[in-house]
Order: structure tokens, then sequence, then C-alpha cells
């Protein structure tokens, strides 16, 4: 947006209206469009291509089964002309993968396992002579980012099943909790990095990658950053998957801060702790709610919608779970919240320091919003109150705010139509933490509101 957007800001709304959807059928990605076809993944695991044109069904492939623990969330992506898509059950004991499509036939290409089979690279991270490994999580439930030039997409691996790490006797398990760089073409792993071995806090690695180009020690270089569910933000070489930086970027008190020669998060007693069969409090349960940040080239700034609330675990009494069952090994919950405590954050933050330039604080209600920011300088988010913001990039200052019907739990998008830029989210209250902390209080809704700039 341009800057005199900060003294013009938005025109009045238009409401679409309601659509009712099937709360039996949800996604949190949205499709894929190429060569004039629309892709979507169906929460009952099926890759379906429509023709845009007509709506006509082309084609319609089914690659899991509900009865094996597996459902799907995440929007596909098109990679050099592959559709690529994956899958959702990390809290049952289910073996994460990602699929290579035909986008013309849907012929599927390619499979490749997010844990390996026995022999395999990095299957010396589960234990010998056990089927852990065809249980063990490493769900791919969010969507991958690709880099044309180095011809690599990136994607986000889930928590190891289950969180008790005794059945997987402590190790690594590879490759959950973690970024894969493949090869679009054959699926074959390029590279590697895993951000939380032996997940036991159920931190995921799946949120998304943002691919940056970043000025470090007088040389530009093509990273990823991810705001990790652990608390911390990394920044990655994209060509080798080598760590660069890793700062907290809300309290953290499982790990004191990441090796940057190894890569490894160095353990507090909180894991001692928790295997010693102690209920343990854990910062944090999850660094945001599985929502993008916004990372803006002119600032350098990484903006975050953050969550500041703990999740208290306790290992659960063993029982065997049959494929496909839910299992996670633990019982936990969240504390009750006390009016006028702050349980998240609006912030900026330099992605190689983890110094904060601002931050603001949200009582009462965390966020679930993403963020968008713009070339005029203003970063649009949302709360779980209805309210979409617009925020200065620079300082943090509410400059325009309106009140939706409903949350906003979605990420705002930008556009230009007949030389007018608009602004459009949806609005309405969903999943499960969201909902956990606004009750009644906020009306279901299930709307879309467009606004436009003023003009000159």
């Amino acid at each position: 947006m341009s800057g005199n957007v900060r003294s013009q800001f938005l025109a009045s709304p238009g409401d679409s209206g309601p659509k009712p959807l099937d709360s039996s059928f949800p996604t949190r990605g949205g499709p894929a469009l190429y060569n004039g076809k629309l892709y979507r993944v169906t929460y009952d695991n099926h890759l379906v291509a429509l023709d845009m044109k007509t709506g006509r069904e082309v084609w319609n492939q089914k690659f899991a089964d509900k009865q094996d623990g597996y459902y799907s969330t995440g929007a596909p992506i098109v990679a050099n002309g592959v559709v690529i898509s994956g899958m959702a059950g990390g809290e049952r004991t289910t073996r994460g993968f990602l699929d290579g499509w035909d986008p013309d036939t849907g012929k599927k290409l390619w499979r490749r396992y997010t844990i390996p089979a026995p022999g395999e690279p990095g299957s010396e991270t589960w234990p010998r002579n056990s089927d852990a490994w065809m249980q063990g999580g490493g769900p791919t439930w969010r969507s991958g980012s690709y880099d044309p030039q180095l011809d690599l997409a990136y994607w986000g691996t889930g928590n190891a099943e289950p969180y008790d790490p005794r059945p997987r006797r402590a190790l690594d398990s590879l490759y959950t909790s973690s970024v894969l760089a493949i090869r679009p073409k054959s699926g074959e792993v390029a590279c590697y990095f895993q951000y939380t071995p032996n997940d036991v806090y159920d931190v995921d690695g799946t949120d998304e990658n943002v691919l940056a180009d970043l000025q470090i020690d007088g040389q530009l270089r093509k990273v990823m950053i991810q705001a990790n569910k652990n608390g911390f933000l990394y920044v990655l070489d994209r060509t080798n998957c080598k760590l660069i930086a890793a700062k907290p970027y809300v309290k953290v008190n499982w790990a004191t801060h990441v090796d940057l020669n190894t890569g490894r998060p160095v353990l507090t007693d909180v894991y001692k702790r928790f295997l010693d069969g102690e209920e343990v409090e854990i910062w944090p349960s999850r660094g945001t709610n599985a929502v993008p940040v916004a990372f803006d080239p002119d600032t350098g700034l990484v903006y975050a919608s953050t969550w500041d609330v703990p999740r208290v675990q306790k290992i659960a009494p063993t029982k065997s779970a049959a494929p496909g069952g839910n299992s996670t090994g633990v019982t936990s919950r969240i504390p009750p919240v006390r009016p006028g405590d702050v349980l998240g954050h609006f912030v900026a933050i330099n992605p190689l320091t983890g110094e904060k330039k601002w931050e603001v604080p949200l009582t009462d209600f965390p966020g679930s919003a993403g963020m968008l920011a713009t070339g005029g300088g203003l970063v649009f988010t949302g709360k779980l109150t209805g309210e979409l913001v617009a925020l200065d990039a620079a300082t943090g200052k509410t400059l325009w705010q309106f009140k939706t019907g409903s949350s906003i739990n979605s990420t705002a998008i930008t556009y230009t139509h007949n030389g007018r830029q608009y602004v459009t989210v949806a609005s309405g209250r969903g999943g499960i933490l969201a909902s956990r902390y606004t009750g009644d209080r906020v009306p279901t809704g299930g709307s879309v509101w467009t606004f436009a700039l003023m003009p000159e």
C-alpha cells in the first residue's frame, strides 16, 4: 500500500453475507491454482482438481483412509509442475507423508514419508526391532513454500507420536518436528533441519517457512524464517538447511537456548521432571496458534501474533493404541485465565538478533489471526473479539480498526482491481483453542469483509 494510506485509512466495509459451512469438514488451507485448474485437499483425504471456468471435477484421488487415523486440512502447492499435498493426524498412531501428483491427470508421481523405514537414512533415530516408526507421527498438516531458483519445496513436519518418549526410547525421531527441502520432481530430500529432536512438548515444525534474502555479515543470503511453535524464531540457510540464528520470541522454559553449532536446543530440568512423572508447566504451549507471520524486506522485521500461555503436562498411564487410534501418552491442560491476564502479543522482531522493536499486549484473549505486512508501512491483523486492525509497522500503534461480526482467525489479503486496492478478511469464530478463550462471548459468525482504500 502507498504511504499516504496512513492518513486516509479505509472506506466503509461491504459485507458479502454469511456463508454456511459444514463444520464436519474443516480445512486450514485454501486451494492452489495452476493452468486453469483449482486443486483442493478435502478433510476426508481426497485431492480434487476442478476446472476453474466450469467448476467441473477433472480428477479426484483418495490418498489415505480415515480408519487409519488420517485426515487432511492443509493447502496443496504447485512446484515445478507438480502438485504436492500433505496430511494430518499427528495425535494418532500414523506415519506422515507428502505426495507428488501430475496436475493434468492426477497420477501419483511419488510419496515421501516423513519417517524413514528401517535401513533408510535417519532410521537410526528410531528404536530397532520396533514398529514405533510406523506409528510415529510427523504429519504434514500445513502448507509448504517453494523456491523456483533452487527448485526446492520446503515443508514442515509435526510432532513425534506419542509425546511420551519412552516408546521411542527418547531418540531424536527423525524427521518429526523438522523442515524438509524436497525436490518436486522426485520427492527426494535435499536437506533437512530438525527444530525439536525427541519432541515431547507437541511443538511441531509445521509453521510456514518464509523465504527471504537477508544481509548477513555483509553477504546477501537466501534464508527461510520460521516462528516455531517451540518458542524460538529460526533463520536457516535455505540452500543447505544450516542454522544461522535461533532466538526466543516468547517465554521459553523447556530450553535455555539453541546451540548454533549443533542446532540442538539446550534442555532445562523440565524434561527430566516430566520423565520422572511430575506434572510440569511448559512455556510456551505454542509460540503462535498456527497462523502466518509476515516479513517486511524493507524493515527486515518479522511480524507475529504470539501466544504467552503455558501447557501443563504429565505422562499418562501406559496403554497401547490400535493403528490410527488417539494416543498422545500424556494428560495435559491449559491453566485457567484471570481477567486482565496478558495472553499474547502483536510483535515486531529482528529475526537475526531476536530484538523486539515493539510489542502490543493482548489481554483476556490471545490472537489467532495471521499477519499481513504491506509496502505502505502497515501491518494488518485481527483479534478474537472481532476487530480487524491496521498497525503502524514502525511503532505498532493502531492506526485503524473495524469490528466485524465475529472473531478474526484468518489472515487478511490485499489486492488491486480496476486500479483500486482492497483488503479482504474472513470473520468467524473457530478452532478448539480460540473457542476455548472466547466461549459464547463472541458470535459464531461466518462472513467475508472487503475494505477499499479511499480515493486520493
